[in-house]
């Protein structure tokens, strides 16, 4: 895989913590921001994944006026765990 070099700048007493951190870690800072910075990217791609398919949704319910009641889903949850689960309402 193919690195770049990214600079980041951080307060003094961020760094003193990062590196208090690190220590107790047995990591390095750099390890430890790689690893925040690409938690935070996955998280942020689910968030906005989620988000664009959310208004996907919501802009085919308002051209079609197609729904599941809440009703439907609420059957379909407390069927979980059951001898008759029932499939995922469309």
């Amino acid at each position: 895989m193919k690195t770049i070099n990214t600079g980041v700048k951080l307060d003094v007493d961020l760094h003193i913590r990062l590196k208090a951190l690190s220590d107790i870690k047995e990591r390095s800072p750099h390890w430890l921001m790689k690893k925040a910075i690409e938690d935070y990217v996955n998280k942020e791609e689910v968030f906005e994944r989620e988000n664009r398919e959310d208004e996907d949704r919501w802009q085919n319910y308002k051209l079609t006026g197609h729904g599941i009641s809440q009703e439907r889903v609420d059957e379909w949850l407390s069927s979980w765990g059951t001898d008759n689960e029932l499939p995922c309402p469309e």
